[in-house]
């Protein structure tokens, strides 16, 4: 007999839904998973929007107040896909009501916010998972066996880069995102935050750091009611971008190894070209998400002129086996949502952490704030 858990959404935008469907999806690739989530409420105060999710996703209720959840008996488990500014708030209310807890990143506008989510949830004694989706890719997976298996030799340099075009329109709104009091940083919480857990995923802690940034599309158009996604607002008032567009990042990692960490929103031409190139000393590895299941590796003793072979992963390769049969058979971002759901719950079901944790929220936030005070300073600043 499999039990019920019931999980709550609050916040339904697009990650909202993602959510929704990685929840549903669950039994399909992971029928041995001792809970099967049951979808009970979702919170969203735009007017209408939860009760559109209830219908079409089958939820049991709706609200436009996230507080009910909290207070809620039915609910064991909460998806916390809100704008950042609300994340503190509603993280620590929910750990302190006693429902274990799947919050995206950036966990809160600072290292103080993601901080304060950790220690609620440490003290309660709930399950905390945070959405850090792309090292959940079974090659980014499989690179990080291959580093740390000495496959490429020790580790000399890295470039992480995240570059995206959906803020690069001029007429896209001027939502929450573009404002340090509700959303905090610009780019380095939407972007950089995952290129830092993916460094410190691959190659361990960072010591010390430099970097700049800069707004390059420093204002938009006030939207003229409430607003999904990244859409445009042509012809409203203009207001001023608050928070940054663009981050470069010099890195230097307790191994030795150095890296770039670069990423942008308003990249026109790249369409979510993230990925990384890690090099060591007798080889390297390659991974772009848009090619998401194949790996770049180069290794043995040639050193000059090695090639490079492309490593399409397969079922051996970490969740892969849940999704397709064999090598070539793509997977999805959704699918990587799916991954997170499963060690979510799966966490929830033993007792034991699974996956991204609170933890790797507050070393992300503690290393974008590091970038933000060099963004000023002009200085290194050690971690």
């Amino acid at each position: 007999m499999v039990d019920a858990l019931g999980v709550a959404v609050i916040g339904f935008g697009w990650m909202g839904r993602v959510h929704t469907q990685a929840y549903a999806r669950l039994p399909h690739h992971y029928p041995r998973l001792a809970l099967r989530p049951r979808l009970v409420t979702v919170a969203e105060e735009v007017p209408g929007r939860a009760e559109e999710a209830a219908e079409r996703f089958g939820f049991v209720s709706a609200t436009r107040d996230w507080r009910e959840v909290a207070a809620d008996p039915r609910v064991q488990a909460v998806s916390v896909t809100a704008p950042n500014f609300l994340h503190r708030e509603i993280g620590v209310a929910m750990a302190e009501a006693g429902k274990h807890l799947w919050i995206e990143k950036p966990v809160g506008l600072t290292a103080a916010d993601a901080r304060a989510v950790a220690d609620a949830v440490a003290e309660a004694g709930v399950q905390g998972t945070v959405g850090f989706n792309y090292r959940n890719a079974p090659a980014v997976e499989s690179a990080r066996e291959l580093i740390a298996s000495g496959g490429i030799g020790t580790v000399t340099h890295v470039r992480i880069r995240l570059f995206s075009d959906y803020a690069a329109h001029p007429d896209s709104a001027l939502t929450w995102r573009y404002e340090r009091e509700r959303g905090g940083s610009g780019v380095l919480g939407d972007l950089a935050s995952h290129g830092v857990d993916l460094a410190r995923f691959l190659l361990g802690d960072i010591a010390a750091l430099t970097a700049d940034t800069a707004v390059f599309v420093p204002q938009r158009a006030r939207p003229a009611g409430a607003t999904a996604g990244h859409a445009l607002a042509s012809g409203g008032e203009p207001g001023p971008v608050e928070n940054e567009d663009y981050v470069g990042c010099l890195l230097r990692f307790a191994s030795g190894a150095r890296g770039v960490l670069e990423a942008c929103r308003v990249s026109v031409g790249e369409q979510n070209n993230y990925g990384f190139e890690v090099h060591g000393t007798r080889g390297a590895v390659f991974w772009d998400f848009r090619r998401m299941n194949e790996l770049g590796v180069s290794r043995g003793t040639a050193y000059q002129d090695q090639p490079v072979s492309t490593v399409y992963v397969g079922p051996d390769a970490g969740e892969f086996a849940a999704f397709q049969p064999g090598a070539g058979n793509a997977m999805g971002y959704d699918d990587l949502k799916v991954i997170e759901a499963h060690r979510f719950v799966r966490s929830i079901a033993e007792g034991r952490s699974y996956g991204t944790t609170l933890a790797d929220a507050v070393h992300s936030a503690t290393v974008l704030d590091a970038m933000a005070e060099s963004a000023v300073s002009g200085r290194w600043v050690g971690l």
